[in-house]
């Protein structure tokens, strides 16, 4: 077998996510080392970057699962402020777990009130996701002002939660910060990035990352889970066989609305422990990116959640640090550009080197990158692979079409 076979049977196999992981933990390396900024791969970048993924990827979780039965979830922003209203105000008054549970069962109750308005009503399922994120801005903002005030709290903030026990893995955890401070190429910015993710980490965030590979399982390797991804792909087909499509869907849309209404009670008890009008910022929509970024698989969802989260981090970090990521896009652009030449498609590639050339000039002409630029990376970061993998793309084949029983 030649060279080019053997690159090429890599790049199919599974390993070529270990390889793309460790490529780009390499160029981040390089980076640190002529920028200096040593803040990129930290610990407490590692640390913050999962706090910010996890909220996103449950969000991304709940609308895979949605999208695979083929309803497309544009509420799983109102889901997420249900989520983070019921975990700060039942997580004050009986705990903090009680509330990731009541913050669980809100969004069921929202995602069921969207399978009712779509899949048995039959309303349009863009605008049933709307409704749903209004409704929820409005009935938490009129249930804060019943209950809030009278406990300590005020129309627009809650009464603090009692945190969520951390952990911190003995002996391994301040040996790997040891290991990072010697600024070892590759090794010491490997160390920081598991050293951040086991030192003070709360046990929600471990049970919240316990979605990712479930999600897998149950929809790659159940029979379930075939009936799903059957009901997205070809319902009247699923009907033909015995598949309630209409039980199907219903379920896995309660399963979307709780897997956002827990990404909403991260953010309000473990992230900021008390809930905050607008907390969310966007999020659900952010998390709604992260299915298409990730092709409508698992593993791309928790990319997509990682790469957003991780330019979230960095904003909240040193100035320094996000300006040298810059040199990171010049990096991807031309790798673009040369696997595009590879594949003869010249126009594309020359773009890719343009807009890599343009992020180079600004890299040496500006020296701090404005934070609004940094807000809106998820979003350009999306356009981007829209513009460059649309025909790699597969969303599910009856994703948004409407369906009635019985009918072709």
């Amino acid at each position: 077998m030649s060279t080019v076979n053997r690159v090429k049977d890599i790049l199919r196999s599974p390993a070529r996510l270990y390889l793309v992981a460790g490529l780009a933990l390499a160029a981040l390396s390089l980076i640190q080392i002529w920028t200096g900024a040593n803040d990129i791969t930290s610990d407490g970048a590692s640390g913050a970057t999962l706090r910010f993924s996890i909220p996103l990827l449950m969000a991304g979780l709940g609308g895979l699962w949605s999208e695979r039965a083929g309803v497309i979830n544009i509420g799983l922003e109102g889901m997420m402020i249900v989520g983070t209203w019921m975990g700060a105000w039942f997580g004050f008054k009986s705990g903090p777990w009680v509330g990731m549970l009541a913050a669980a069962i809100g969004g069921i109750i929202a995602g069921l009130l969207h399978a009712l308005l779509t899949v048995r009503i039959g309303i349009d399922q863009a605008v049933s996701g709307l409704a749903i994120n209004l409704l929820a801005y409005g009935t938490t903002r009129f249930l804060s002002g019943v209950y809030f005030p009278p406990a300590g709290g005020d129309i627009l903030t809650s009464p603090y939660v009692k945190p969520i026990a951390l952990f911190t893995v003995p002996w391994l955890s301040p040996h790997l910060i040891s290991l990072e401070h010697k600024h070892y190429f590759f090794i010491s910015d490997l160390a920081g990035i598991i050293a951040g993710l086991i030192t003070r980490t709360s046990w929600a965030s471990l049970l919240l990352m316990m979605a990712l590979p479930l999600t897998i399982w149950i929809l790659w390797r159940t029979k379930f889970g075939l009936r799903v991804r059957f009901s997205g792909e070809n319902p009247v087909a699923s009907e033909s066989l015995g598949v309630n499509v209409y039980r199907t869907r219903f379920i896995a849309i309660a399963v979307s609305g709780a897997l956002a209404g827990l990404g909403g009670a991260y953010i309000s008890v473990v992230s900021t422990g008390h809930y905050l009008e607008n907390q969310t910022a966007g999020r659900g929509y952010i998390g709604l990116a992260t299915v298409i970024f990730g092709n409508w698989k698992p593993m791309g969802v928790f990319a997509g959640a990682v790469l957003f989260g991780w330019t979230d981090a960095l904003r909240i970090r040193q100035s320094d640090s996000v300006h040298a990521t810059l040199l990171a896009v010049v990096a991807i652009a031309v790798i673009v550009a040369l696997i595009k030449l590879y594949q003869k498609k010249f126009k594309v590639a020359i773009i890719s080197l343009v807009c890599g050339s343009l992020v180079l000039f600004y890299f040496f002409a500006q020296k701090v990158v404005p934070d609004e630029f940094v807000t809106f990376f998820p979003n350009l970061t999306t356009i981007i692979v829209l513009a460059f993998l649309s025909q790699r793309l597969r969303p599910p084949a009856m994703a948004g079409a409407p369906y009635r029983k019985g009918e072709e």
